[in-house]
């Protein structure tokens, strides 16, 4: 039976004290109702006295005396009195005996049997003995008059079979409390184990700042004991920010409506370290949205970022010479500029002959005269300069000031490195070639700095250790150059058969007359409905790297006509520029048009390359051409005889083909040493294994004299100026079937 009915006494200790207010206001306020009741009925009489002089010792005992128990049996006596006077004053009428059934179910609030079973007691003891003494006061019938024990049994029995919901929706909220309990310490028991043996530093912080609970993985990061003396508080922690605006973060942390994460740099107390600290933040609000508590856990990202420093400082500093990046430099002449201090001039720096020192010397002697060359530089520019260098061997200086203010310094730095540079135990001369340009806005930062550019190219073709001044004349250059840009990005993002046509110039035997083969010539149609030759944009490509997609998408256009004539044409030529050949994924990327276009005979394919591109390539050179030997292609010198070594280059290239110049051919039927020359190159190709193209034919002398010389294949306006596929198709048609035999 225990086990089915309610313990009683569980509730909390402001729970029970709110409840108990409430039934001791109950309980006072019968003394009016009581005293309204008597003077209405028949007046105050002796009844009225005695249960008010009654009631109120209830009263003083239920405020007065100590724990829990003794008040509440107080209330529950006083509230017994009150019923049993109401009664009493009613003559015993059977209603009044309604208000012990009230009184019952109000100190089922109690949630304890000792007022609970002090009232029933006393119930009944009241309706027996009263029953007895008084009957007529407490009964208004004979039979209870008669038997007042029996009827004081009935009406206890009554009182207790009333108040039988009470009692069990006081044990069913025992038992849902119990749950609700056992559920609370199985979360206190997991947040105790996610809270204290998590390796995370977490701390919980009262609003005004004291520390409530702290983790061990907090106490041990910040070196505080496990116990926290009273009161200690974030201002207590021991640790100090370096920055003072960082004193309020406490005050943004209680602000915050919203879970917030706050980063900040803080000086240790214990080693005087510095250390940033990552601080994500929640707070806790009741329903009226006042704040709690504040939840905080702590990440120690001193190591992130130093590193982002360490990446910030590789972003805008060179690696090698410590001056600025590219970026970095691109960001601060901006800002000069922004500033509005007059005009800014810039210099722009290339090494002369640069690649001949690097080659010669090796790059770590390279690496050295760069370094040497960029401190001797920010020596000699004012206080304030932007000094940066931008990759390789070039170089740009920004100052403050007017043209004049520009040529002087620029006119000082040619003086300094004028003095030779130690590198690698040694004295090394060195020139540089230099050009200046001025910039009035922010606006103009991009284009002044390629104005010094090109006015720097222009000192190196003048012979360069010099300087020379942007002028209006290079600014139609750049001009140019940046609409052939522009128009050419356009052309590459279009559909590039349609934007970038490619032409064929037939390659013909001047022996029969027939077309051998054909070089492949690449045209642009602008946006404005006007076709481009080559050199209007073919050195922008260069310059710019869009020679590098522009070229594969010319080998793909020949691989394809090649493969759609392979039963008419012998081969196609392609031109190769500097850039195409020193890009690392040039092989693998003619591997692969190869492979798509399905020729049975890569050989059919010559890739056109001339002196120049020889001379500047800085990768391995016989590597490459060797590589691209072994794709089964065959190689032609183009250009041949423009050069200062172009006999060196037929020894050490593996060429198949020598296109000599135009500068050879013209005039040749009028030119006796021409044609001497050209017999020449003819026997020591021959000697070589390698074959002939005559370049630039156009009168009928020339053809003849080149035929009688026995030269293997001509090229040139003489016979027909670069067409369309459909106007080659029909000039293999007209020059009928051909040998498909090499040149």
């Amino acid at each position: 039976m225990r086990g089915w009915l309610p313990t009683g006494g569980g509730l909390r200790d402001e729970d029970w004290s709110r409840r108990h207010r409430l039934l001791t206001l109950l309980l006072g306020s019968t003394v009016p109702g009581l005293t309204l009741f008597g003077a209405a009925r028949d007046g105050l009489d002796s009844d009225w006295l005695f249960t008010v002089l009654l009631i109120l010792p209830c009263i003083v005992g239920a405020v007065t005396l100590p724990a829990r128990r003794l008040p509440s049996i107080a209330v529950a006596l006083g509230f017994t009195v009150a019923c049993a006077g109401f009664v009493a004053m009613s003559d015993g009428l059977t209603e009044s005996h309604f208000s012990f059934f009230i009184a019952v179910a109000a100190l089922a609030l109690y949630r304890d049997w000792a007022p609970f079973g002090a009232f029933l007691i006393g119930t009944t003891l009241h309706h027996a003995v009263f029953g007895t003494i008084v009957s007529d006061h407490t009964y208004d019938h004979q039979s209870a008059q008669v038997h007042p024990w029996i009827w004081a049994l009935l009406h206890g029995l009554g009182v207790l079979l009333a108040a039988a919901f009470q009692v069990v929706a006081w044990g069913l909220t025992e038992a849902e409390e119990r749950r609700a309990e056992d559920n609370l310490a199985e979360s206190r028991a997991q947040l105790t184990v996610a809270f204290d043996e998590t390796p995370v530093p977490m701390a919980m912080l009262a609003p005004d700042g004291r520390l409530l609970r702290t983790n061990s993985a907090y106490r041990s990061w910040l070196g505080l004991p496990a116990e926290l003396p009273a009161g200690f508080s974030v201002a207590d922690l021991p640790l100090s920010p370096l920055d003072p605006a960082d004193d309020g973060i406490f005050d943004k942390l209680t602000r915050a409506t919203e879970p917030i994460t706050v980063t900040a740099a803080y000086r240790r107390h214990d080693d005087g370290s510095v250390m940033y600290i990552e601080i994500h933040s929640n707070g806790l609000r009741d329903r009226n949205g006042k704040l709690r508590l504040v939840f905080v856990h702590c990440l120690d990202v001193t190591r992130q970022q130093e590193h982002e420093a360490a990446l910030r400082r590789q972003v805008r500093q060179d690696s090698l010479t410590g001056l600025l990046s590219r970026a970095a430099f691109e960001v601060d002449l901006t800002a000069l500029l922004s500033a509005g201090a007059g005009p800014v001039s810039v210099l722009y720096l290339d090494v002369d002959r640069f690649k001949t020192i690097n080659d010669g010397s090796g790059h770590a002697a390279g690496d050295e005269l760069l370094r040497g060359l960029a401190a001797r530089v920010a020596r000699t520019v004012p206080a304030g300069s932007l000094v940066a260098r931008l990759g390789g061997d070039e170089f740009v200086v920004a100052l403050p000031g007017p043209l004049e203010t520009g040529l002087d310094v620029g006119r000082s730095v040619l003086a300094a490195l004028a003095e030779p540079l130690p590198v690698a135990g040694a004295q090394l001369q060195i020139a540089v070639s230099i050009g200046l340009a001025v910039a009035h806005g922010p606006r103009q930062a991009e284009q002044t700095v390629l104005a010094a550019d090109t006015a720097m190219y222009e000192a190196k073709r003048a012979g360069g250790n010099r300087l020379e001044i942007f002028n209006e004349r290079m600014r139609i250059a750049v001009q140019q150059r940046i609409t052939a840009e522009s128009r050419l990005r356009q052309a590459l993002d279009g559909t590039r058969e349609a934007t970038l046509p490619v032409w064929f110039q037939p390659i013909v035997s001047p022996a029969t007359g027939r077309i051998v083969g054909a070089e492949a010539l690449v045209r642009m149609w602008t946006t404005e409905g006007e076709l481009l030759a080559p050199g209007h944009f073919i050195s922008t490509a260069e310059e710019t790297g869009l020679v590098i997609p522009l070229g594969e998408h010319v080998l793909a256009q020949a691989l394809r006509h090649l493969y759609h004539w392979r039963h008419e044409l012998g081969y196609v030529s392609v031109n190769v520029s500097p850039r195409q050949l020193a890009e690392p994924g040039f092989v693998p990327m003619l591997a692969g048009l190869l492979a798509a276009a399905g020729l049975d005979d890569p050989s059919r394919l010559v890739l056109e390359i001339t002196e120049t591109a020889l001379l500047a390539n800085s990768v391995d050179l016989q590597d490459r051409l060797h590589a691209l030997k072994a794709l089964g292609v065959r190689i032609a010198l183009d250009d041949f005889g423009t050069g200062y070594s172009s006999l060196t280059w037929l020894q050490s290239v593996p060429a198949d083909i020598v296109k000599l110049d135009r500068s050879f051919v013209a005039g040749l039927a009028h030119d006796t040493r021409k044609s001497s020359i050209i017999s020449a190159v003819l026997w020591l190709a021959r000697s070589l294994g390698m074959s002939v193209v005559a370049e630039g034919v156009e009168d009928v002398e020339d053809w003849d004299a080149l035929r009688v010389a026995d030269c293997p294949a001509i090229q040139g306006y003489y016979f027909s100026r670069p067409v369309t596929p459909g106007d080659m198709q029909a000039m293999l048609t007209r020059s009928g079937a051909v040998a498909l035999a090499a040149v």
